[in-house]
């Protein structure tokens, strides 16, 4: 949801493409998961609800049994590569990325990583495809 324009709670543009890079397409899709389907705020429901979230966006995306098997280590990859990234940001110190900031994407960060690696079975087993 970072980095989305909404009109009338619709998602209408995506804007800040400053770190965008070629990659997998199931790096992405993990990408995607976490941000639109996992998230340690209570108010966005239990890990069993994400989870079904997680499984109806790799239906939609038409990941095969494979990939969706291993979708789970996709999202925690990312979620270990931003929270490297942010790390580096704030220890670098770059001016164009205040400290304060950068930790507080860091911790953020490290609270949605810590929230995924205790409900990652929960994840998986929506992922099982049968």
């Amino acid at each position: 949801m970072n980095n989305t324009v909404f009109r009338d709670g619709q998602p209408v543009a995506w804007i800040d493409f400053d770190f965008a890079a070629p990659g997998q397409p199931l790096e992405d899709v993990g990408y995607m998961a976490w941000a639109w389907c996992i998230s340690s705020r209570p108010d966005r429901g239990p890990a069993i609800e994400q989870a079904r979230q997680v499984r109806t966006l790799a239906d939609a995306y038409g990941l095969d049994p494979t990939d969706c098997g291993r979708l789970p280590a996709a999202i925690c990859g990312r979620l270990r590569r931003n929270e490297a990234f942010w790390r580096d940001i704030l220890e670098d110190g770059a001016a164009s990325n205040p400290r304060a900031r950068s930790a507080e994407v860091l911790a953020w960060t490290q609270r949605e990583l810590a929230y995924f690696e205790a409900n990652q079975e929960t994840f998986a087993a929506a992922l099982t495809c049968a």
